[in-house]
This record gives structure tokens, sequence and C-alpha cells, in this order.
């Protein structure tokens, strides 16, 4: 018997409060050779985020990126579905920055205050556990909630 891995659906259920935030990753396939960190990508990927921030159709917390992948913590405008959102965002990237992504992306619904500060801390601290850098201070590839810190 063929065992098959089920792909998610990225459907948040009816009984998911309204602005649930949602942890979200997303990876570049593994054969594309360029590095997510750089100046001219990194500004183009924190502007497209502002410009869905400033059409409502995201809110989101926190982004941050590494190289070969990217972590963000989103809240979605209701009137809008998730996968068609971050689907939509990706196919920008990939017509407008060439960005080859990996298919799908990760997403996991925060379901406290205290599971969202954890998840903040656990993004932050992603550079400095893979030894880019000392301390999440020292990243400089970080959107929050508005400011490219």
């Amino acid at each position: 018997m063929e065992s098959r891995l089920r792909r998610p659906s990225h459907v948040v259920p009816s009984w998911v409060s309204q602005g649930a935030v949602f942890h979200i990753r997303i990876r570049t396939d593994k054969r594309w050779a360029r590095s997510l960190v750089n100046e001219a990508l990194g500004k183009a990927i924190f502007d497209s985020v502002a410009f869905y921030q400033r059409r409502l159709v995201w809110n989101c917390r926190l982004l941050l990126l590494m190289p070969d992948h990217l972590h963000a913590l989103i809240s979605f405008n209701p009137s809008k579905e998730m996968s068609k959102v971050v689907g939509a965002w990706k196919h920008f990237h990939v017509t407008h920055s060439s960005i080859q992504w990996q298919e799908g992306y990760f997403d996991h619904r925060i379901r406290n205050d205290d599971s969202l500060d954890e998840k903040a801390h656990y993004i932050r601290r992603n550079p400095v556990v893979l030894g880019l850098c000392d301390t999440p201070e020292d990243w400089p590839w970080v959107w929050d909630g508005g400011v490219w810190v």
C-alpha cells in the first residue's frame, strides 16, 4: 500500500475568532540559489508586507527573514481566505522578485497571549540559534508591526 502525505488545507474553520493570529512559515525552493536576506530583496518583501497591511489584507505583527525562509505572525482580513492571500503574495514575488518558493506553507493558529509571546520570542531567536548573529537585536531583517527594525 502506497503511503501519501496529506497536504494541509489552510482553511480556517468558521469557529476560529476573527482576528486570530497565525504563525506562518514560508520556505524558498531548495534549488533557488539566492538569499532572502539581501538589501534589494529584503526591501521588496518588506514593502509588499506594508502594502498588504495598508490595504487591510492582513495585520502583520512580525515578519523575520532568514536566508531560505521567513516567519510571520499575521491575522487575516476575515473577508479573505488565508490560503488565497498567502498564495497571491507568494505569486507576486515569483513574478516581481523572481523568488522560487516551495509549494505550500506552514501555518499554526496562536491560541492565547502567552503562546503569541512564546512564538514571537522563538521567531526573533531563530537567527541566533542558527549562528547568524549573537542577539536577536543584531538581526536586521525584521519587520515589526509596520516598522522595519
